[in-house]
């Protein structure tokens, strides 16, 4: 969330806001999550489209506002591989330690993929024609939402059946197209998701055009600004917690 200014490092404060409202409600659906699946509490409310919609609005925040942040700052490199090791240490001790629950490719994994696979790009997009770049991103994650269940669509809006062929293994799973035996209880595959991240991306180009980003500078609600920059250590902790917590109360 930092750009340098000469010697100065400024902060996009709004930024950091955003993201810890994102968090609080990632922790708030993970609790419930905990209480349904984990604790056997029967709110059927929990599987409705109103769950499904708070659930699709928290992770597209975190993947679009991570592709705004991918050209702020200058230590993009650090920061993938530092969060694609966090999703790698999630997957393996999900495996050990519940490998009924196993997290394979989940959200962490996918933005460290994002950025590390976007930073040797960047040379080329940053020539792109911004509002361009962000409607064609945008068209092509709706096109290609579903493509993880086997067609080019969104939602229940299906157009085409993809061939079964490309549904093979892991490495096809990684990029969209999971076999049919695969399992993961927090599946983000690079695709569609990646063009989500590049409309953030391009969305930054825009507001940067304006003269738009002074505006989110300025400092306001220091709390959240400060879970907001330490959203990744949070993520880290918050599941275990958690599951603590509600163990030694219930």
């Amino acid at each position: 969330n930092t750009m340098k200014t000469g010697e100065q490092k400024q902060r996009y404060f709004a930024l950091d806001r955003i993201r810890a409202i994102a968090l609080l409600n990632m922790i708030a659906y993970h609790t419930i999550w905990d209480l349904v699946y984990l604790f056997g509490f029967g709110w059927k409310w929990f599987q409705s489209d109103v769950a499904y919609i708070w659930q699709q609005a928290i992770c597209w925040t975190f993947i679009f506002l991570s592709g705004f942040c991918q050209s702020l700052g200058n230590e993009t490199l650090k920061r993938g591989l530092q969060i694609s090791f966090v999703g790698l240490l999630i997957s393996v001790v999900t495996n050990i330690v519940i490998p009924q629950s196993r997290v394979l490719f989940g959200v962490i994994t996918l933005l460290g993929s994002c950025m590390l696979i976007t930073l040797p790009l960047e040379c080329i997009l940053k020539k792109c024609n911004s509002f361009l770049g962000f409607s064609i991103s945008v068209v092509i994650f709706l096109l290609t939402r579903n493509i993880t269940i086997g067609f080019l669509g969104f939602e229940s809006w299906n157009i085409m059946e993809l061939p079964d062929s490309w549904y093979r293994n892991f490495g096809t799973a990684y990029l969209g197209f999971p076999f049919p035996s695969f399992y993961s209880t927090d599946y983000f595959s690079l695709f569609p998701w990646y063009f989500l991240f590049l409309a953030g991306y391009f969305f930054k180009q825009i507001l940067s055009s304006k003269d738009v980003m002074k505006h989110l500078m300025p400092s306001k609600i220091m709390t959240l600004e400060w879970i907001g920059a330490h959203s990744l250590e949070i993520y880290i902790i918050h599941q275990p917690l958690i599951y603590v917590v509600l163990l030694a109360i219930l």
